[in-house]
């Protein structure tokens, strides 16, 4: 059987990608279970110091694939948020690594939420987005409907949501949905290249960078401040910090080990 998530360490960057080209790496549940396999494999190490996912084909990902639900044992909505969609969602806000997301194609549906979930993303200038859950009568799920109105605002969030309207590349990364935009022939390398800085930078100071922004989401200012004190002390104590200190004194690129 042909291998629904293809998997590699490219030197210390976990390489994902979604691989069912045919049906525009639309989501099954083996193929949602096999990348929850893979982020955990990627937490796991201690080698990989960043996360790259992209799609194969033509599509980054058209969310979920209808034939399964609509299958006579095919599983029921609510097993496949809590044990396909919710499960990848919480490990790529948790897994304390960068995750650089290219966008190839079109991100659709929960393969749109994905994609915002995501550290860094960028697209190829063929790339679009679109909320397409309206389009047949279900509400934005994948964590959309809490990352999206945080990256664009209220009103801009609930129009494409509700009017399910495609947004090119361009106009997502004019409106704040996404980092950066790029040529279709440039994307790959685009996004490596960021995975690779990101991989050899500070791993630990950019995990707890992480969680500072995942509280952001839900405490105040006041607990945000404390937090960023909690998170300041332990950056303190890494080797990264010790050799950025020296590097800089002595005028050097520092040498970071991710410890």
């Amino acid at each position: 059987m042909e291998d629904l998530i293809l998997f590699e360490k490219k030197g210390n960057i976990g390489h994902i990608t979604l691989n069912r080209p045919k049906v525009y790496n639309s989501f099954n549940r083996a193929m949602a279970l096999a990348m929850q396999e893979a982020l955990d494999t990627c937490n796991k190490d201690p080698k990989i110091r960043a996360i790259y996912l992209t799609g194969a084909g033509k599509a980054f990902c058209a969310g979920q694939d209808l034939q399964e639900v609509i299958a006579a044992d095919g599983p029921a909505l609510t097993t496949i948020l809590t044990e396909h969609y919710n499960p990848i969602i919480v490990r790529l806000r948790a897994i304390e690594k960068p995750v650089i997301c290219a966008i190839n194609g079109v991100a659709a549906g929960a393969g749109a939420n994905i994609a915002l979930a995501c550290d860094i993303t960028i697209a190829g200038e063929s790339a679009s987005f679109i909320q397409a859950f309206s389009k047949i009568g279900l509400i934005p799920d994948s964590g959309g409907t809490y990352t999206l109105p945080r990256l664009i605002g209220w009103q801009k969030a609930s129009a494409l949501m509700m009017l399910g309207e495609k947004v090119s590349a361009t106009d997502a990364e004019r409106m704040g949905m996404i980092y950066k935009v790029c040529s279709d022939a440039e994307l790959e390398d685009t996004a490596m290249g960021i995975a690779q800085k990101l991989a050899n930078m500070p791993t630990i100071g950019l995990g707890l960078t992480k969680r500072a922004l995942n509280a952001s989401f839900t405490g105040g200012l006041e607990s945000q401040l404390m937090l960023e004190d909690e998170l300041q002390t332990k950056a303190g104590k890494t080797e990264d910090y010790a050799e950025g200190v020296q590097a800089f004194l002595e005028k050097r690129k520092p040498a970071f080990k991710g410890k």
